[in-house]
């Protein structure tokens, strides 16, 4: 696929960000392929920062490629003055497939013998970056339309990352980029800042301590559970998790897409619940102290037992029968496999768990059949939270997690489970 269109700001007025009036400059060149030289002047550079990046998941295998599926301007990269730009760019990394891995490429990209999962990156561009942004530089390109400017990661700059939360205050379109907001939301203006460092396979932002910007790093088609499943629980009423105020999303590329036409979620931003502890950490207190644990965990079990009965209102159902169950079945024997290539001490577990696995299959021929609904699969104590209101509890992600296409298999998440949100929390994504 060639280089996406550049798209800029100025097509758009209706979605201009207020207080954010930079110098007039001259647009970057651009050709029928995109920017002029912008992916090439950039790669190198983005092949020694990613692999360092904790929410790049193709660690420990070369790059040897990369392709833009769009960039978008948010904010004019002048070449000269004190004025930030704000770049926005949808990237894919080709990367060897891991052996015996089944990789699900990102951003639509039919498979191949290459894994190519796809990056959303906000680049700031600066003709001289202040001492405070140093630790954020990813490097200067040379030639290209950004030649000799110092390009670093936009979180890190106060600047850029209230105008990314201007644009989600202020729905509209931008190039392939969608803002999205609920009309109920109040989102007030000026809310500071604040990077979140402690992250996993996401970037997070708190505004003010009043609301968190979660950015998915690794996308592909498909609305993100982080958001979907939040927005179908606020229909119940399920007060155990915060609702999206705002998300931005990118529409399909037009080539290489595949069958699926479905957008990429982006972010979401949600009420920021300060001040809240999460389950880890309040099971080690507990031990610490030698404190009954009994009653949080209680309290934990009817958090999620709230959660998934107001899932199985919110979402479709269905009845698992034996052409289900034997998937199933499979798929997890599968998975056990490449667990147990990847980490040898696996093996002495890989016959009894094999056997149970095969039980499953017997009793789907036997005529057993179970409803399924969508549920959260890798729920553990560091994902939730429990609030200084009313001890009410909230979601994390851990690690890198494969994208939405991935996770999502129908209801019941043909039996893999959704790593859907319970409820966000602020220290990790």
């Amino acid at each position: 696929m060639p280089e996406a269109s550049f798209s800029r700001g100025a097509q758009h007025p209706p979605t201009a960000v207020p207080r954010v009036e930079p110098p007039p400059s001259a647009p970057l060149a651009t050709t029928a392929a995109g920017p002029a030289g912008l992916l090439a002047s950039l790669a190198p550079l983005l092949a020694e920062w990613l692999p360092r990046q904790r929410w790049f998941a193709g660690k420990g295998r070369p790059i040897t490629g990369f392709s833009l599926v769009s960039a978008t301007e948010l904010l004019p990269c002048a070449a000269t003055g004190t004025t930030p730009g704000l770049l926005h760019l949808l990237v894919r990394a080709q990367q060897p497939e891991p052996a015996g891995h089944r990789h699900g490429s990102g951003c639509g990209h039919p498979r191949g013998a290459a894994a190519s999962d796809c990056y959303q990156l906000l680049l700031g561009v600066r003709p001289a970056l202040p001492p405070r942004l140093a630790p954020a530089l990813i490097g200067r390109p040379t030639g290209g339309p950004l030649d000799g400017r110092a390009v670093y990661e936009a979180l890190f700059d106060p600047r850029l990352a209230t105008l990314l939360l201007e644009r989600l205050r202020m729905p509209g379109t931008l190039g392939p980029l969608r803002f999205l907001r609920e009309p109920s939301a109040a989102i007030p203006q000026a809310l500071a800042p604040r990077l979140l460092t402690a992250e996993q396979s996401n970037s997070s932002v708190i505004y003010g301590d009043t609301f968190i910007l979660k950015l998915f790093r690794r996308v592909s088609p498909g609305t993100n559970p982080d958001l979907e499943l939040p927005l179908a629980l606020a229909r119940t009423g399920c007060t155990r998790v915060p609702a999206p105020a705002a998300w931005f999303e990118a529409a399909p590329p037009a080539e290489g897409a595949g069958p699926r036409s479905d957008p990429f979620t982006l972010g979401v931003l949600q009420p920021y619940l300060a001040g809240s502890t999460d389950g880890w950490q309040l099971a080690l207190d507990a031990l610490a102290a030698r404190d009954d644990f009994t009653e949080a965990a209680h309290a934990l079990g009817q958090a999620t037992a709230e959660v998934h009965l107001a899932m199985a209102r919110a979402l479709p159902t269905t009845v698992l029968r034996r052409p289900q169950i034997e998937h199933l079945a499979a798929a997890m024997s599968e998975r056990l496999d490449s667990a147990a290539a990847a980490v040898p001490a696996l093996h002495p577990y890989r016959a009894a768990l094999h056997a149970a696995y095969e039980d499953l299959a017997a009793l789907g021929r036997a005529g057993r059949t179970w409803t399924a609904q969508r549920i959260h699969g890798d729920l553990h104590l560091g994902q939730v939270l429990r609030t200084v209101q009313d001890g009410g509890s909230g979601e994390a992600g851990p690690g890198p997690l494969p994208g939405p296409g991935e996770r999502r298999g129908g209801p019941a998440g043909a039996g893999r489970g959704d790593r859907g949100p319970l409820v966000p929390q602020s220290t990790c994504g």
